[in-house]
């Protein structure tokens, strides 16, 4: 029987395959996957988004972002929730933001909360509310170790990546690529130095949000440091990221925070490229160190890793990837939970807040 699923992206974070976000490129991967498999796919995320399913916009990326500007758009997620709640049989609702508990629907709701981000990014009142038909799951083992017990929570669902449309072949190049949101924790400021130091070129590609603090770093931290071998690409659409990612020598991933899950590195290794990472979160769980990738303390030792790259087997990561990393299994291990969630809500239930 055929599956109505609202997705529920964060209020600025608009939803796509070629997005800079994990949580927003996951939510557009189920959603291709609902609409592909014939279920009734509704996304409510900002306007820009682009969805298989249906897309129930809400307002534009503002040019600036304000905890005024945050408020309006929760409270806008609130009602474009009520209001599909009243006009649609939905069965499950998925949340996907770090504001999640401002816009959760009416109690009894199946409701399936996925908490992208490290355990410290949330409100404890957040996680702790005893709330009728609400639960959480975690992207990773490491990620789930963090949490306090939960009786809402469920078995982790470790992230996925498209691995067979990752299949590139274009030829290495001599150049290190860091990739993903520019901002403080992820530490790009710490690649430019380590590239520079290995005497290797570095490309950098990613998105700005128009955060203050974001703007802030890289006009600080990544605009000085750019130069004739250290260039800065903006966002990337698949095609682009995949043709960049397969080229790289090594993708560098400097994050100070404990990373829950990383699609960036997946996503490199399998398309045959090494990782050079902090261990920080789950980054550890996912590079075997000197099979896809090397596990480095600071900024020399990820300038020697640099080097250290051309000994990595390509193909041995591919294969890697396709063991460990299948977007298939993601999507069916959400599928599952989709399916469990939906039995649980009574008819009569259901009647109550559709009506």
């Amino acid at each position: 029987m055929g599956l109505t699923v609202l997705n529920v992206a964060y209020v600025f974070a608009p939803v796509g395959l070629d997005t800079a976000g994990g949580a927003e490129q996951v939510l557009a991967a189920l959603d291709r996957a609902l609409a592909a498999e014939g279920h009734c796919s509704l996304v409510i995320a900002c306007a820009g988004s682009k969805t298989a399913g249906e897309l129930l916009a809400t307002a534009p990326l503002p040019a600036k972002f304000t905890e005024e500007l945050r408020r309006r758009a929760q409270q806008e997620h609130r009602h474009r929730i009520e209001q599909t709640l009243r006009q649609w049989p939905v069965d499950v609702v998925h949340c996907h933001g770090l504001d999640f508990a401002e816009y959760l629907p009416p109690a009894g709701v199946p409701t399936l909360v996925t908490l992208h981000l490290p355990v410290d990014r949330y409100s404890p009142e957040a996680l702790s509310e005893r709330r009728p038909g609400r639960y959480f799951n975690c992207v990773s083992a490491s990620q789930w170790r963090t949490f306090p017990a939960n009786e809402a929570m469920l078995p982790e669902i470790p992230n996925g990546v498209p691995v067979g449309e990752l299949q590139g072949r274009h030829a290495k190049r001599d150049f290190a690529l860091a990739l993903g949101r520019i901002c403080p924790e992820k530490g790009f400021h710490y690649a430019l130095d380590a590239a520079a130091l290995a005497r290797t070129p570095l490309l950098i590609a990613g998105r700005v949000f128009p955060y203050p603090d974001h703007e802030q770093y890289f006009a600080k931290e990544i605009e000085p440091r750019l130069g004739p071998l250290a260039r800065f690409l903006g966002n990337l659409d698949f095609a682009r990221k995949r043709r960049f990612l397969t080229a790289a020598r090594c993708v560098l991933m400097p994050s100070v925070i404990a990373e829950t899950s990383s699609l960036v590195a997946m996503e490199a290794i399998a398309c045959g490229t090494p990782v050079v990472a902090f261990p920080v979160g789950a980054l550890p769980d996912l590079i075997e160190p000197g099979v896809t990738g090397f596990l480095v303390r600071d900024i020399r030792e990820m300038a020697e890793a640099i080097h250290a790259s051309g000994s990595i087997d390509h193909d041995r990561c591919r294969e890697i990837a396709r063991e460990r990393f299948s977007l298939e299994r993601m999507v069916e291990g959400y599928f599952g939970y989709y399916r469990k969630l939906a039995a649980t809500a009574p008819s009569a239930a259901k009647a109550r807040w559709y009506a």
